[in-house]
């Protein structure tokens, strides 16, 4: 199975969306940081991921004084990226008022369906002056698309095959509400943008050598939005 980053120093691309991301979230996490991870799940990337590169630069536990998992799936409560976890229920994040500095919020944002519940819940647990960075697929990525096109089982199985190193229990259904620039202003009015779109490397290529290098090949050609990220980062008003 072709892995276009194995013989590479450090085992990424240059422009590895995951270095990229957290490098940004790390210039904002100290050791006074509680630092909350919505959608931690069972942590599949401190687990799975064999690039320690890319896992030492995502680990904020020892880094931040707390790291506090969350997510809709029990899975959580076994994940051993952080301090401690808890399971969203009824879509309460169960964490207190004002608790938090920072949120990451790592491809979460394309499963989120209530949108003005999930903005009112990252307002509720954020201090003010705190950050909330999240990553998420654009609308317009041809994955995105293709998802919105087919079923959600149709779709799973697609990705499933299109990265057949991603388990099963890692993919969710999505929904796409909350996947443009403008989406993110629009759920977050008052908060400080420093949000962008990032143009990604190819990771839906069956593994195949060539089907990587022609989507790389139109990743570097087409507009951002078409095969990218949003990468988003909130500041919330206030001083914490």
């Amino acid at each position: 199975m072709f892995d276009p980053q194995s013989s590479l120093m450090g085992g990424v691309l240059p422009g590895d969306g995951t270095v990229d991301f957290y490098l940004r979230v790390a210039t904002i996490v100290d050791a006074r940081t509680v630092l909350l991870d919505l959608g931690a799940g069972r942590g599949e990337w401190f687990e799975d991921d064999d690039v320690p590169l890319r896992r030492n630069l995502r680990l904020m536990k020892g880094r931040a004084v707390e790291v506090i998992g969350v997510d809709v799936d029990p899975a959580v409560l076994e994940n051993r990226s952080v301090d401690r976890a808890a399971v969203i229920t009824d879509g309460v994040i169960p964490v207190p008022d004002g608790a938090v500095d920072v949120i990451v919020c790592d491809y979460v944002l394309e499963h989120v369906d209530d949108v003005a519940g999930f903005a009112a819940e990252i307002d509720r647990v954020l201090k003010p002056g705190g950050w909330f960075c999240a990553r998420t697929p654009s609308k317009w990525h041809y994955i995105a698309m293709a998802g919105r096109i087919m079923s959600n089982g149709l779709a799973s199985r697609l990705i499933r095959r299109s990265q057949p190193d991603r388990k099963q229990e890692d993919v969710f259904p999505t929904v796409y509400k909350l996947n443009r620039l403008r989406d993110v202003a629009a759920a977050f009015p008052s908060y400080e943008s420093r949000s962008f779109v990032f143009r990604t490397r190819p990771s839906y290529f069956f593994g195949n050598r060539a089907l990587f290098w022609a989507f790389d090949f139109l990743h570097r050609v087409m507009p951002a939005a078409f095969s990218g990220n949003l990468f988003v980062f909130l500041k919330k008003s206030g001083s914490g």
